[in-house]
């Protein structure tokens, strides 16, 4: 039996959810596989791109198969640029994903697939999600966040592409304030819809985004702010380059970052006076004037320096936040509590006897 974990868009658990599984599985005496099909989680390992989620679950599973094996495509920017002037052969990629699965499949109960970025990441190759499942003959589980009723148009959208390979919905990471209505008015929609909703994840915490302290190690960023907490967390971020288009979503956003130039200092006031920013980001290797700094420590706000340039430190704080550093055995460990707690694991592992 295949399980095929997906979402609607990044940073929704996925992975974490994915590997709980694949270790639920595996305690109950199952023999378990895993393989994401397309590596977009992309780091530089001894000169190789590699996705760290396949070596992850290679450590939780003590699975002997190769990166290669479980990670066929790696879907990099380069490689996106080569198949849209025509230059990968949609063909052979789906028989090379096919060969690889069906030798990673051979000697497991289940396999459980991880889905690559969003539901349609890979369409430029006909290797969505979607298309993933129907050959690889999964059942598809879409683990998806939650603010508004309005989020149930994608999630019917994806619904109608999946058809009869959608096993059910996973809602995760719900705030308390959504999670009334999505209790007592979403879900039972979805359900009279003849979808089945296998759970819904409260908010935790501990698991969201990376600690301002977290986020200056993996920049190799100097702290210029003394006596100031690094502990707040950090879940999205925003670029400060032009006065007109980032004043208001300054006041909008929160837990986030500010990643804007040292010069910039209109852009550094603004944001310490915005209650949702958990740091400054300075980039360019210009050090923000005193004034600025002495501000930011009477605020309790942070300031990172860093010497690289915008456009590189954009890519890297982006990297940062998505990826998560609680990405670990911790995490799928927590997850697997949560899934416990919140969730119906018996209906998204159903025995394999049932097929």
């Amino acid at each position: 039996m295949t399980v095929l974990v997906t979402s609607l868009e990044e940073s929704t658990g996925k992975t974490a959810v994915a590997l709980a599984l694949a270790v639920a599985a595996r305690d109950r005496g199952e023999r378990v596989g895993y393989m994401k099909p397309k590596g977009t989680r992309l780091q530089s390992a001894v000169g190789k791109t590699v996705d760290e989620d396949p070596q992850l679950a290679r450590e939780l599973l003590d699975l002997e198969a190769e990166m290669h094996e479980m990670e066929p495509i790696v879907y990099s920017p380069t490689f996106i640029h080569e198949a849209i002037r025509g230059r990968e052969d949609t063909a052979a990629l789906r028989t090379e994903v096919e060969t690889q699965f069906e030798s990673l499949s051979e000697t497991v109960d289940r396999m459980i697939l991880e889905g690559g970025g969003s539901f349609t990441t890979g369409g430029i190759v006909d290797l969505t999600d979607g298309d993933l499942a129907e050959l690889l003959d999964a059942t598809v589980i879409i683990v998806a966040p939650f603010s508004d009723p309005g989020d149930v148009d994608e999630l019917l959208a994806a619904s109608e592409l999946l058809g009869d390979r959608l096993g059910g919905i996973l809602f995760n990471s719900v705030s308390d304030a959504a999670y009334d209505i999505l209790a007592s008015d979403v879900i039972p929609f979805l359900e009279g819809r003849g979808l089945r909703v296998y759970g819904a994840i409260p908010h935790q915490e501990d698991l969201a985004g990376v600690t301002v302290e977290e986020l200056a190690t993996e920049l190799g960023a100097e702290l210029l702010t003394s006596d100031v907490s690094v502990d707040g967390r950090v879940q999205r971020f925003v670029v400060g380059t032009s006065t007109g288009d980032v004043y208001g979503r300054l006041r909008q956003v929160r837990d986030a970052a500010l990643v804007t130039g040292g010069d910039r200092t209109d852009m550094q006031t603004a944001a310490l006076e915005a209650a949702g920013i958990e740091c400054l980001v300075v980039t360019g290797g210009i050090r923000p004037p005193d004034v600025v700094v002495g501000r930011a420590e009477s605020a309790g706000v942070p300031i990172l320096f860093v010497r690289t340039d915008m456009r590189t430190t954009i890519d890297r704080v982006e990297d940062v936040i998505r990826s998560g550093r609680t990405r670990d055995e911790s995490t799928v460990a927590r997850m697997g509590e949560l899934l416990t707690d919140y969730a119906d694991i018996d209906a998204m592992l159903p025995p394999i006897e049932s097929e």
